[in-house]
């Protein structure tokens, strides 16, 4: 927990004793992609609040909106109505094997029903705070929808979708080269250390 609820939860430490859940679902880009019938396995993101983390809250203390926060320093927010659906899942596998680190190892959030970047790779932290406007997203903030759900088109604030998705499909190459810079980069630390 975090902000001015209580101190970060070291997630990967606590799903072990939470039961496992599979799915397979698609994985949606904004940029506009879509990555088939992936199959994820690790512990539903509801049974982490249930469990875990609502008997360790502060009696009174209504928090619905939640800072997910990867080890990069990524960071990215959705309304807690939306990770309590039983298709969330923090995952440690993908398509039955142990997720590698360009998956998001050692732990990702997965949301189906919202675009990819609400997906954390690498997920370190989850923060449950009560005022969302000190929130201040990584993006630019016409890029950063407070929900990002598929079905609505919901890829950015103040344009439509279908404009966005314009915007967003040039952006696939680049952004793609970023991440395996990012990649490598991160190999080679490994590597060294």
């Amino acid at each position: 927990m975090s902000g001015d609820v209580a101190a970060n939860i070291r997630i990967v430490n606590l799903i072990e004793r939470l039961p496992r859940a599979s799915m397979v679902s698609d994985f949606h880009c904004v940029t506009t992609w879509t990555h088939r019938a992936v199959e994820w396995s690790g512990v539903r993101f509801a049974d982490l609040h249930r469990e875990i983390i609502e008997p360790l809250a502060m009696p009174g203390k209504a928090s619905d909106f939640i800072l997910l926060k990867a080890q990069d320093g990524y960071r990215t927010s959705l309304p807690l109505e939306d990770l309590l659906h039983e298709d969330v899942l923090l995952a440690d596998r993908m398509n039955g094997q142990p997720l590698t680190v360009e998956h998001g190892a050692p732990l990702r959030l997965i949301a189906p029903a919202h675009y990819g970047y609400k997906s954390v790779k690498h997920l370190k932290s989850i923060g449950y705070w009560t005022d969302a406007r000190m929130y201040r997203p990584p993006l630019l903030k016409f890029m950063d929808h407070p929900r990002g759900r598929v079905a609505l088109e919901e890829r950015g604030r103040w344009f439509p979708g279908w404009l966005l998705r314009h915007v967003y499909r040039p952006l696939i190459g680049p952004t793609a080269a970023r991440f395996q810079r990012e990649l490598e980069r991160h190999q080679r630390k490994e590597a060294s250390a």
